[in-house]
């Protein structure tokens, strides 16, 4: 007979103690799991032991963290050393964490870090290693109590946080310490208000610069998300002043060429490749530079605003090349009605006051920024297509001014102006750090194409909106290319022509073209069944694989790991921690956990999830929501995904459903259905190209009088 379900056989380490679930304080013993992580075994997680697991016997939680709070005071450099290197490890345990907290050990560390460093700073000649690493090991055990989100960011003094950017703000500091410390300023910043104040009045940008010019990657990581922090969570109170003055303060230095230059030539055009963490930031950086331009793209113009209307007499002027005219020179209805000849040759909606075209919002004044920098900067380019345009008399005239005020708004919807960053997004352009005005010389070469692809439609006004969508499909295919410069972007949108777009939309019909016959729609009703058996193949096969998950909490990242993959039978799933990304498949054996997959009782998405409910920044991320699964197995057990991207969400929610014999349901399943189907479809058709398909079957021919003309085979 076979042993009931909950019992498993263990293998215990360290024989002749007593071992009990209880880890009060009283109990001297506990139990862990005997890898690499030592977490300990409590009455929640007991359940997750599997059949053949190690534990091992250890001292309790308590007794662990009552011993370590006194090791690490010991007066003993290389005692208090060992003591600080043991409790960054214990410290990722969240069982331990919570004892060591208790007996106030998060105080005692940052007592350490503010008066300790003094008292060892004398030392450090002599034994400057050792220095390192006691602060080093401080500063890690630090962060990963602090990870686990038991106490509050706001509990820590003025003195502390001066201590920390201290470490940053040196020349020459252990890279080790750095890090950490880059680490401990961006937490502060995005789960604490108050503390944003101090960090910002002890850190400038112009301190971290010269973290971003040496060649470790993971120190310009933090140091580029220590800026985004400090840009991303201005105060909510008087929002608007105090991220206009912050931006402003971001923008005076883009505009010296210091931070985006040195991200240019060190990190972006750096021959070391740029790992994920690093895209990120850039891109966060990115989106918080465009954001810069959200105050102009919601600013109305004032039509009576005198210096706003000198901007759109500049634009006359350098159009047409005319002075000012004096306020005595003709009546004013002639200059009335010169003005308005000339603002409908500039191809403004209103001819009369041009001033009402930037009243709406977006894209508001950024519009006539724009046209303003493409008129001084691109003069050339400027006059030619406002004469060019304006000499026409046949109807197909490009509308500057309307032009560039839809493109402006275009350009912004593309870039997404004025949104926050997203969690797990990557796409930063490089093209877009060569410039200082890198959106508005964006804005000059996109309003050129405007015009090119205008003419080569042989478009009129009643076009506009189809040019519109022509440019909006050529930027968007550029952009796809991940242009270096802005130079190599106009040259993909040379090879970009309307031409070649209508080829390339014809040729995506065809490959999605959907016949809607009768017999066609029963022979795609007959092979579907075979297309999805085939994409549920697909499916299993990439479980079979697995997937490296990383583990995410309220701060910004940690490089915390576990993998999960399917036997190639399909009975079970292997799961379990890994220090690191792995480079390729993880053996089965190397992962302790098992959930046999006839203990799935369901697949559950999105908020329903138990650690989406759960208090935490993570729940109000609406991407991360998006990608978030969980598995029911048991009566009330859970394991909890949060998948890299949206592929594979859509490749572990599909396979999971066929395991468990349910409907693949997925946007990504969808895909490939109408994909493979359309594919099989054209191959079963071949045959019968250019011949037209009936919608109902040839009538059968009467029966003949006789069968004389059949052939007898005897």
């Amino acid at each position: 007979m076979p042993p009931p379900a909950d019992i498993v056989k263990v293998a215990i380490e360290w024989p002749g103690a007593f071992p009990k679930w209880s880890l009060g304080s009283n109990e001297n013993f506990a139990l862990q799991i005997a890898d690499s992580t030592n977490f300990y075994i409590t009455e929640k997680n007991r359940n997750n032991i599997k059949n053949g697991s190690i534990l091992r016997l250890t001292t309790s939680p308590y007794q662990t963290a009552l011993q370590l709070h006194e090791r690490i005071q010991s007066s003993s450099m290389d005692a208090k050393l060992e003591a600080l290197k043991d409790l960054a490890n214990a410290s990722r345990d969240i069982t331990f964490a919570q004892e060591f907290i208790n007996l106030d050990g998060i105080s005692l560390l940052t007592q350490m870090v503010e008066s300790g460093t003094e008292r060892y700073q004398k030392l450090q000649k002599i034994m400057k290693p050792c220095f390192g690493d006691l602060l080093s090991f401080t500063l890690t055990a630090f962060v990963e109590l602090m990870d686990h989100g038991i106490i509050s960011w706001d509990t820590f003094s003025v003195a502390f946080i001066k201590k920390i950017a201290s470490f940053v703000n040196k020349s020459a500091m252990d890279t080790a310490v750095l890090q950490r410390s880059l680490a401990i300023l961006e937490s502060m910043v995005l789960n604490s208000q108050d503390l944003y104040h101090k960090v910002a009045q002890e850190i400038t940008i112009g301190q971290l610069i010269p973290h971003l010019q040496g060649t470790d990657q993971d120190i310009q990581t933090y140091t580029v998300a220590v800026i985004n922090a400090l840009f991303l969570k201005a105060p909510e109170e008087k929002r608007q002043v105090r991220l206009k003055f912050s931006y402003l303060e971001m923008a005076h230095i883009l505009a010296q060429k210091q931070l985006r230059s040195i991200i240019l030539t060190n990190v972006i055009r750096n021959p070391t490749p740029i790992n994920d963490e690093m895209a990120h930031q850039l891109y966060v950086l990115q989106v918080l530079t465009f954001n810069l331009l959200e105050d102009r793209m919601m600013t109305k113009m004032d039509p009576q605003d005198q210096a706003q209307r000198d901007i759109i007499f500049e634009l006359r002027r350098i159009a047409f090349d005319v002075e000012c005219e004096p306020n005595n020179s003709g009546s004013i209805e002639k200059r009335k009605s010169m003005y308005t000849r000339d603002y409908k040759k500039l191809g403004f909606i209103n001819h009369v006051n041009p001033a009402v075209d930037f009243t709406q919002i977006p894209p508001g004044m950024l519009a006539l920024d724009n046209m303003l920098y493409f008129a001084r900067h691109h003069q050339d380019a400027y006059i030619r297509i406002v004469l060019e345009n304006s000499s026409r008399e046949d109807k197909h005239e490009c509308p500057f001014g309307r032009s560039s005020i839809e493109l402006t708004k275009m350009l912004c919807e593309i870039l997404k102006v004025g949104e926050l960053p997203s969690e797990n997004c990557h796409d930063f352009h490089p093209m877009f750090f060569t410039h200082d005005r890198s959106f508005a010389e964006f804005f000059c070469i996109c309003i050129q194409l405007l015009n090119k692809t205008w003419k080569e439609m042989r478009a009129t006004n009643e076009d506009f909106n189809k040019v519109m969508q022509v440019v909006r499909e050529q930027i968007m295919r550029a952009l796809s290319l991940k242009p270096n410069s802005l130079d190599q972007f106009k040259s993909r949108l040379q090879n970009l022509s309307y031409t070649e777009i209508l080829k390339i939309r014809q040729s995506e019909r065809m490959n999605q073209e959907d016949f809607q016959s009768r017999p066609i729609l029963e022979l795609r009703e007959k092979i579907q069944p075979e297309i999805m058996e085939l994409i549920k193949q697909q499916r299993l096969n990439r479980l079979c694989d697995g997937t490296c998950f990383r583990k995410i909490s309220s701060r910004r990242r940690q490089d915390k790991f576990w993998y999960c993959r399917l036997s190639p039978n399909h009975k079970v799933l292997h799961y379990g921690d890994l220090e690191e990304s792995p480079q390729g498949e993880v053996p089965h054996d190397s992962l302790q956990d098992k959930l046999p997959v006839a203990d799935i009782k369901a697949v559950i998405t999105g908020k329903d999830c138990p650690h989406m409910k759960e208090k935490g920044a993570l729940k109000q991320n609406k991407e991360v929501l998006e990608l978030a699964f969980s598995v029911l197995y048991e009566s009330d057990e859970y394991l909890n995904f949060i998948a890299p991207d949206k592929h594979e969400y859509c490749v572990w929610t599909d396979g999971l459903n066929a395991l468990l014999g349910k409907e693949m349901t997925s946007d990504y399943t969808k895909s490939d259905l109408d994909t493979l189907l359309s594919m099989e479809m054209k191959l079963r058709l071949l045959d019968l190209e250019n011949i037209q398909i009936p919608d109902a079957p040839p009538p059968i021919p009467k029966e003949p009088s006789n069968y004389d003309f059949v052939y007898d085979c005897n």
